[in-house]
C-alpha cells in the first residue's frame, strides 16, 4: 500500500458511505461534502477546487447601497416583479458601456442569480413552439443547467466544442438546428469549465444560424469580462465583452452579480431580453396564457410563479455596482484579475508534475487564465483522477459532469489561499512519485 497525505481507509469508507456507483459522476455538492467530511475527520487541510464560489470580498459599493436600502425600510415592501427602475436603467446602461449593445430597460429583468435566469429562459423558450421541446447545449457547461431541463421535463441535446471550433462549430450547430426540434441554444462565454472564449466570428455563426432557424440564444455571461487577455472593463471603450447580441435579434443574456462583483450570496443578476424578442408574440404562448409577448410571459407568468420577485435590497446593490462601473468609478475587472494570476500559478505546478491542460487552446492561441482550468493525467480517466486526488487532499470535479467528452477534471481557482501553492506542490510531488512507476492505490 502506498502512502498518501489522506489516510487510505478513511477515504474509502467516506466515499463508500455516499453510495455513489461512479465517483466521477458525483455532483459538485457531493464532492464538497465528501472533501469537507474528510477534512474534519482527518484534521488535514484540503485544497478545494471543486466549487465555483467567489473567493474575493464582495464589492463595497454594493454592500453600502444594500445596507442603505435596508435602513430605509425596503425589506417590508414587495419588489415590483419587473424590477426597480434604478436597476433596470443602470443595467441597460451597463450593457451599452461594456458590450456596446442597446437593450431597453424594459427588457432588463432582475432574477435571483443566473440560475433562475436560465431556468426561466429554458421554460419560456420551450413553450414558444409546440414542436420544439429541446435545448441545445454547446458543451462543456454548467452541470446544473441540464438538471434544470430534467426537472422541467423537457429534453436536451449537446455536443463538445473541443473539436468544433471555427467553421466546424457552425456546421455542427446547423446539423442540430436543421432537425427542427431545438427551442434554444445555450452556452457560457467565457466557458465554464474550459475557459475557452468564443471568437467574434464564431458568435457571428451562432447569431446567423439563430436568425436562419428562428431559434433564441441564451448566452450565459456569468464570467463577464474575464477574458484577461484583452483590456476589457473600460466603459464605453473598445474592446467590449464579445456577445452574440451583435449578430441576432433573438437572445437572452444572463448577467450575474456573483463572479464579476463577488456578490454570490445575495443571489442577484439580470436577464437581458433583446427588444425584438421581448415584444414578440408566439401563438403557443397566447394559447397557453391567453396573451402576452415573450417578455411579458417571462416576467408576469414564469418569474412570478417561480419567486414573485427578486430581493428588493439586492436590486439596489446591483444597480449601484452597475452605475459605478459605467461611470468609471468602479474598476471591477482589475479586482477579479486575481483569478487569472491564481490560474497561472496553479497550471505551472500541475504541468511541472506531469499533468496536461485539456482545453489548452483557443483556436491558435493559448486559453486564457481565469476562474477555471482543466487538467488531465496520462493513463487515467477523469473519474479515476478525481478519486485519486482525494487521497492527496485535492478536490475537483470530473469533466464528464459538464457534458465534456474529454477525460479530465475541472479545477476552480477561487478558494486557493496564498500558502496552498506550496502545499499543492508538495502533494503533487508525492502523487508523481507514487504514479511514476505504475504504482496504484
Amino acid at each position: 500500500m502506498i502512502q498518501t497525505p489522506i489516510d487510505y481507509q478513511t477515504v474509502k469508507r467516506v466515499i463508500a458511505s455516499y453510495n455513489l456507483p461512479d465517483f466521477g459522476k458525483a455532483t459538485i455538492r457531493e464532492v464538497v461534502a465528501i472533501a469537507s467530511q474528510l477534512e474534519a475527520e482527518t484534521s488535514t487541510e484540503f485544497i478545494h477546487m471543486e466549487m465555483g464560489v467567489p473567493g474575493l470580498p464582495p464589492a463595497k459599493i454594493g454592500v453600502d447601497a444594500q445596507i442603505a436600502a435596508l435602513n430605509s425600510g425596503i425589506a417590508a415592501v414587495y419588489p415590483n416583479i419587473n424590477g426597480t427602475a434604478e436597476l433596470k436603467n443602470e443595467a441597460s446602461r451597463f450593457l451599452k458601456a461594456f458590450i456596446n449593445i442597446d437593450v431597453s430597460p424594459e427588457g432588463c429583468v432582475p432574477v435571483t442569480g443566473s440560475m433562475q435566469g436560465t431556468y426561466a429562459s429554458f421554460l419560456t423558450c420551450c413553450q414558444c413552439n409546440s414542436n420544439r421541446d429541446t435545448i441545445l447545449f454547446v458543451d462543456p457547461g454548467f452541470p446544473v443547467q441540464k438538471q434544470q431541463i430534467t426537472v422541467m421535463g423537457y429534453r436536451y441535446e449537446s455536443f463538445d466544442m473541443y473539436d468544433c471550433r471555427g467553421e466546424k462549430l457552425r456546421d455542427t450547430l446547423e446539423s442540430f438546428l436543421a432537425k427542427g426540434n431545438i427551442a434554444a441554444i445555450v452556452y457560457s462565454n467565457p466557458n465554464n469549465p474550459s475557459w475557452v472564449c468564443l471568437t467574434d466570428s464564431e458568435l457571428r455563426y451562432i447569431g446567423e444560424l439563430s436568425m436562419r432557424y428562428d431559434t433564441p440564444v441564451i448566452e450565459d455571461l456569468a464570467y463577464f469580462a474575464m477574458d484577461f487577455r484583452k483590456p476589457l472593463g473600460r466603459p464605453f471603450q473598445a474592446p467590449y465583452q464579445s456577445s452574440v447580441a451583435n449578430y441576432t435579434d433573438w437572445y437572452v443574456l444572463q448577467i450575474s452579480g456573483s463572479k464579476a462583483f463577488s456578490y454570490a450570496g445575495e443571489r442577484i443578476g439580470i436577464s437581458a431580453i433583446s427588444d425584438k424578442l421581448y415584444k414578440r408574440a408566439y401563438p403557443a404562448l397566447t394559447e397557453r396564457y391567453g396573451g402576452g409577448t415573450f417578455g411579458t410571459v417571462y416576467i408576469h407568468r414564469v418569474l412570478y410563479a417561480l419567486s414573485s420577485g427578486t430581493s428588493h435590497s439586492a436590486q439596489f446593490a446591483l444597480a449601484s455596482m452597475f452605475k459605478a462601473a459605467s461611470d468609471g468609478r468602479f474598476d471591477f475587472v482589475t479586482e477579479i484579475k486575481e483569478y487569472g494570476r491564481r490560474a497561472a500559478r496553479l497550471k505551472e505546478i500541475f504541468l511541472r508534475h506531469g499533468f496536461r491542460i485539456v482545453y489548452d487552446l483557443d483556436l491558435d492561441e493559448p486559453v486564457a487564465d481565469g476562474f477555471y482550468f482543466t487538467i488531465a493525467y496520462p493513463g487515467m480517466t477523469g473519474s479515476q483522477l478525481m478519486e485519486t486526488l482525494i487521497y492527496y487532499g485535492i478536490s475537483a470535479i470530473s469533466l464528464s459532469t459538464t457534458g465534456s467528452r474529454q477525460e479530465g477534471l475541472r479545477a476552480c481557482t477561487s478558494f486557493i489561499k496564498p500558502h496552498q501553492y506550496e502545499l499543492l506542490d508538495e502533494r503533487l510531488t508525492i502523487f508523481e512519485q507514487n504514479h511514476s512507476s505504475d504504482k496504484n492505490i
